[in-house]
């Protein structure tokens, strides 16, 4: 079992020892560390943080822990319980608070949970800002409230019908040519909270026609919550049983976003961001910026409008500071991650949905068709599960010399470039594995570079 401490949050499986695992003590400790970095920076005697959850099975529990360690510290706290991490993010700036935790593992596992740290503009907080967190954690440097200066809780249920109005209040989001092309959707929301949020941002959308599997936020995912075509066999097959347009998938938390074609056959996560990067550069000129394991697709499409694409390294909070570097109008992450700056700086599944819906009704295509304007590449996702004894620096490092020859990128993990191809070597931030992302114009010939990089690796481990 395992507790990672990374940029992504601290996340963990639930039970176990304490220190060695998310256990109740573990998330006592670290969300009183955030507070109290939170209250160091709040010059204001008022702090408030704003705490929403996905439906893991374990997230009342997290919730009430986190929620009363807030309170002990004298916080504030404004609960939006069943939410999701973009619904959190955007709330932040709009109460006006200091702060939010998501407490979400977004794809993994239902044993697992996390809490994701917000700053006070409703995105994630910085490796440095972390790592002053984690040295107030060690050192149990946090003072709690006396009985008169504990903090209110206030629950709050608007922030469905607020993001949703947001989504719809976007430029480029257009219902009414979404409602006249009277599209027949299936979405899977593998049990989380996408089942309350995606069927209601669809409606709101003039989406008549909505086919909704595993909409009951139990908790109990029925598959793998991670959005990969391996998983998604059910969506699938209803797809073709009912002749929809497309299926939308989403994880547990709702910031990743992968569609499924008319047929069947998947869409491609890596090439959600893609074609809603089109749908903008179409309409606003500008700056694109994904991260080095996602398709170099965005960057081909990116360069025929005569725009710049730049590659940032793996992890919302490096796409987010790259795209602000470079004035970015579309961001992303190949995951299915869309970063919309025109709503906020960060992963919004419904801010996906809603661009993408209103280019797939103005192209008046099918999904095949669509995926089939884009440069076509495969890319290949693989990974090793890492060791307690293995030295994963040293290994990357003898990848890096025997490729020296390469272009090669090391800003996240070995990224080794051979003409159009690429492989993309990195240590997870939020699992205890090595991965080996390799891309190439079809899946034999990426599977083989991947593969020939992963026997190398073995090899040194």
């Amino acid at each position: 079992m395992t507790l990672i401490k990374s940029i992504s949050g601290i996340r963990g499986t639930i039970g176990g020892r304490i220190g060695e695992n998310l256990t109740p003590l573990d998330i006592v400790k670290f969300t009183a560390a955030y507070g109290q970095w939170v209250k160091n920076n709040n010059s204001s005697k008022n702090t408030t943080i704003v705490v929403g959850r996905d439906a893991r099975i374990s997230g009342e529990m997290v919730k009430r822990l986190c929620i009363g360690t807030l309170q002990g510290l004298g916080i504030n706290v404004i609960d939006l319980d069943l939410s999701t991490t973009p619904t959190v993010e955007i709330a932040v700036p709009m109460e006006d608070a200091q702060g939010g935790i998501i407490l979400t593992a977004s794809h993994n596992p239902k044993q697992w949970n996390a809490l994701k740290l917000l700053n006070e503009k409703g995105e994630f907080i910085s490796d440095v800002e972390g790592k002053k967190i984690l040295a107030i954690a060690e050192e149990e440097s946090f003072i709690f409230a006396d009985v008169d200066a504990l903090g209110k809780v206030k629950r709050d249920n608007s922030y469905l019908e607020k993001h949703i109005n947001a989504v719809l209040n976007l430029s480029l989001v257009n219902s009414q040519l979404i409602a006249a092309a009277n599209f027949t959707v299936v979405c899977d929301s593998v049990n989380s909270t996408g089942g309350i949020f995606v069927p209601a941002l669809l409606r709101a959308l003039g989406v008549k026609n909505i086919i909704e599997l595993y909409s009951e936020p139990t908790g109990e995912f029925p598959h793998n919550p991670e959005p990969l075509p391996e998983n998604l066999t059910a969506i699938a097959s209803k797809i073709k049983e009912t002749g929809a347009d497309l299926g939308i998938v989403v994880d547990p938390d709702v910031d990743r976003l992968a569609f499924v074609n008319e047929d069947g056959t998947m869409f491609g996560e890596e090439y959600t961001l893609v074609a809603i990067a089109e749908f903008v550069l179409e309409n606003t000129k500008g700056n694109t910026v994904s991260n080095l394991s996602s398709t170099r697709a965005l960057r081909d499409i990116t360069e025929a409008k005569g725009c710049s694409y730049q590659a940032a390294a793996v992890g919302e909070v490096n796409v987010v500071s790259k795209m602000k570097e470079t004035g970015a109008v579309i961001g992303g992450e190949g995951n299915g991650g869309i970063i919309y700056p025109e709503l906020h700086y960060g992963r919004d599944a419904l801010v996906g949905i809603g661009l993408f819906l209103t280019y797939l009704a103005e192209c008046g295509a099918k999904m095949t068709q669509v995926k089939a304007k884009f440069p076509q590449y495969t890319i290949s996702k693989n990974k090793i599960e890492l060791a307690p004894d293995m030295d994963v620096d040293a290994i990357l490092e003898s990848i890096k010399n025997e490729y020296a020859g390469n272009e090669i990128d090391t800003i996240d993990g070995v990224k080794i470039y051979f003409e159009k191809e690429w492989v993309h070597l990195r240590k997870s931030n939020t699992e205890p594995i090595i991965r080996i992302y390799s891309e190439s114009e079809n899946e034999q010939k990426a599977n083989e570079l991947a593969y020939s990089i992963m026997d190398k690796i073995k090899s040194l481990a």
